[in-house]
């Protein structure tokens, strides 16, 4: 097999290949190309891990809420809606159906619909990773809060949130990974990010190889650092002594 990794330093249009691999006077290479769709591939993600965690965190505590039945369902409802809906589905729901019922929706750009679609699917994994991060805690911690006269709100958000939180880190880091992942459902609604960019410019150069080759590398290399990243932060927040798998112990 002949290797051709001049592909990345040719321009789009003319095909010439461009000195240096970067397009100059509004020419662009392959290359150019391929950087801006990894930044829109970066620039899905990012909004969608913050509405999944934002979501998926409120949702994930309303379900171990006491006394609070209907929340609860409502809470196990989104849950079950989100996690059994395929992602290119929720996708095309909100891209054509939703605006259809909401004519305001319809000045949102295609941006905005992708990191909602992908943001609720998330938010369902993640409530149910908060849900059982709190249910893992001893049962202790809550009345020990009650018992300093604690709201149930103060009580989640001073005692059994943070450590929940601590807890659920690694699944965490396999969510934000899958997220990094999910964004190629993008390309079906016309987002020019990582996979639609491979899709394109492996027909336009026949070079699929190269091109597939040098996309996987970048979606390695982002996992790879949010993987770091997040080990990081665990490193940082963990609880001397405590051991998750003992919690089960206080129920």
């Amino acid at each position: 097999m002949n290797w051709d990794w001049q592909v990345f330093c040719q321009d789009n249009i003319s095909n010439e290949v461009v000195q240096g691999c970067f397009g100059k006077g509004g020419d662009i290479t392959y290359l150019d190309w391929m950087l801006s769709a990894w930044g829109w591939t970066l620039a899905v993600a990012g909004p969608s891990l913050l509405l999944a965690l934002l979501v998926g965190s409120v949702i994930g505590t309303i379900r171990t809420l006491p006394n609070s039945p209907w929340l609860v369902r409502l809470g196990n409802a989104w849950v079950e809606l989100f996690r059994n809906i395929p992602l290119l589905v929720q996708i095309f729901l909100w891209y054509h159906v939703v605006p259809s019922l909401f004519p305001a929706m319809r000045e949102l750009p295609g941006f905005v619909l992708v990191v909602l679609a992908l943001g609720f699917f998330t938010s369902a994994r993640i409530a149910e990773q908060v849900r059982a991060g709190i249910q893992s805690l001893p049962r202790g911690q809550r009345y020990a809060g009650m018992a300093l006269g604690l709201t149930t709100l103060q009580c989640y958000r001073y005692v059994l949130l943070p450590m929940a939180f601590r807890i659920i880190i690694p699944p965490l880091t396999s969510e934000t990974m899958n997220i990094l992942k999910n964004t190629s459902v993008a390309f079906a609604v016309s987002i020019t990010e990582l996979t639609m960019f491979a899709m394109q410019a492996q027909e336009e150069t026949a070079r699929g190889v190269e091109i597939y080759l040098a996309v996987t590398a970048l979606y390695a290399v982002s996992a790879f650092a949010v993987n770091r990243i997040m080990a990081f932060i665990e490193q940082r927040v963990r609880v001397p002594g405590f051991i998750a798998g003992g919690a089960a112990g206080g129920h």
